[in-house]
């Protein structure tokens, strides 16, 4: 099974770039066993799906974010980056990284995750 880790500030301004990295060892994001994705969970709400990449580097998004997100990869480094543009108080939330081996937008199906890391947008 793999392991993945995000990372990134914690602390982001409104109309400013969130960008998180998710750094994943046991596994290679170039196969075409997993689909890596980006969820997160407000305060008090429950998790949203945010969007994947896949083996070869397509990506989807949750339509309701797709105007301000864009998963990349850096290969060499085994990593998948967010980044989600004009935040605002709203994208305050613990962000996780996570893996399944389909490509779906169902939380419930990924079977490994990060351990989250919170972001809040505030002045």
């Amino acid at each position: 099974q793999v392991q993945l880790q995000e990372s990134g500030p914690g602390l982001v301004k409104p109309s400013q770039t969130l960008s998180l990295t998710c750094t994943v060892s046991g596994g290679s994001i170039t196969t075409n066993e997993y689909v890596w994705s980006w969820i997160r969970q407000p305060p008090g709400k429950g998790l949203e799906w945010i969007g994947y990449i896949v083996y070869s580097g397509s990506t989807y998004y949750s339509p309701s974010l797709k105007s301000r997100t864009s998963i990349s990869r850096d290969t060499s480094k085994n990593q998948f980056t967010l980044q989600l543009s004009s935040v605002t108080p709203e994208d305050t939330a613990v962000y996780y990284c996570a893996s399944t081996g389909t490509q779906t937008n169902s939380i419930a199906t990924m079977d490994s995750w990060g351990q989250g890391t919170q972001v809040t947008v505030s002045s």
